[in-house]
């Protein structure tokens, strides 16, 4: 595939980037080394590979749920800086 002015304008609107003038040559420089490396690979044998879909083998590794002990609202006010008898007061932070 050659890579040639009119490829790169495209891609840079598809991506709305701007490119000056003068970067334009060497990002068609890079564009020709990634196709030519990808073509490269093209050339493999690859019958027989299975496409790498995860990284393990392993399907949804999660533990069980379980009821576990937790603090009581007074245990869990002690600490508040300013509280009532059942929630924490805050600073108003929405203003009409």
């Amino acid at each position: 595939m050659e890579v040639n002015d009119e490829l790169v304008e495209q891609l840079s609107t598809l991506a709305r980037l701007t490119f000056k003038p003068g970067e334009k040559e060497g990002i068609k420089t890079d564009l020709q080394k990634m196709i030519s490396f990808i073509e490269k690979l093209n050339e493999l044998d690859t019958t027989g590979v299975e496409p790498l879909l995860f990284m393990s083998d392993e399907v949804n590794i999660l533990r069980d749920d379980e009821v576990k002990g937790s603090i009581t609202r007074e245990e869990g006010l002690l600490n508040a800086p300013l509280r009532d008898d059942r929630f924490f007061k805050v600073p108003k932070v929405i203003r009409k």
